[in-house]
């Protein structure tokens, strides 16, 4: 990827919302990418009988409300592109596994890319068709695409988790080796 000048204007940023596992290991990727302005951990994609409340974690843990845990991702184009989002996205996380991420599963650790626009959508789908046309996975991917409705910020004790919580056992067994593999896939696209 060339090195690209961010515009550093903050009505520039764009979002994208994905979800695929834990939004604690998700956030962690996407907070060490050049270009990210902001990740905000939280819910969305939950049951149309659930719009307009806001779901505690506890309710989302529960299936009830449909909901997945997802990441808000804010990000200057300039300097790192949809693209490259979608690239980390689906290099960190099983896309073939039906709401499970590891020894995470229920519907609210499904693989899902909740769109912003009709650009976002088309280079999702174009995205995973690359992918399947490529046989990259062994099983069929299964990660949504649908338009980003609601989002609703989680808990703020979820919000920087792995930064505010490095050295607990999950986060040492199911972050830090993913961090370890962002930095040996994703050199070019990181922070210093």
């Amino acid at each position: 990827m060339k090195n690209r000048e961010g515009t550093g204007n903050k009505s520039q940023f764009q979002e994208a919302a994905l979800g695929g596992g834990c939004f604690w290991c998700i956030e962690a990727f996407f907070l060490r990418l050049k270009g990210i302005h902001k990740v905000i951990s939280g819910y969305a994609g939950g049951n149309p009988s659930f719009d307009g409340k806001k779901p505690t974690y506890e309710e989302v843990c529960s299936g009830k409300t449909g909901h997945a845990e997802v990441v808000k991702v804010e990000y200057d184009p300039g300097v790192v592109s949809y693209q490259d989002l979608l690239n980390v996205f689906f290099a960190m996380h099983d896309p073939t596994t039906l709401n499970r991420q590891g020894s995470d599963t229920g519907t609210q650790y499904r693989s899902i890319i909740l769109y912003g626009n009709e650009n976002q959508k088309k280079e999702a789908e174009k995205f995973i068709g690359n992918l399947e046309k490529e046989k990259i996975f062994e099983n069929p991917i299964v990660t949504e695409i649908k338009p980003l409705k609601e989002f609703h910020p989680a808990e703020e004790y979820h919000q920087k988790y792995f930064e505010n919580n490095a050295l607990r056992p999950y986060c040492q067994i199911n972050i830090s080796p993913k961090i370890a593999k962002l930095r040996g896939k994703f050199q070019d696209l990181l922070k210093d």
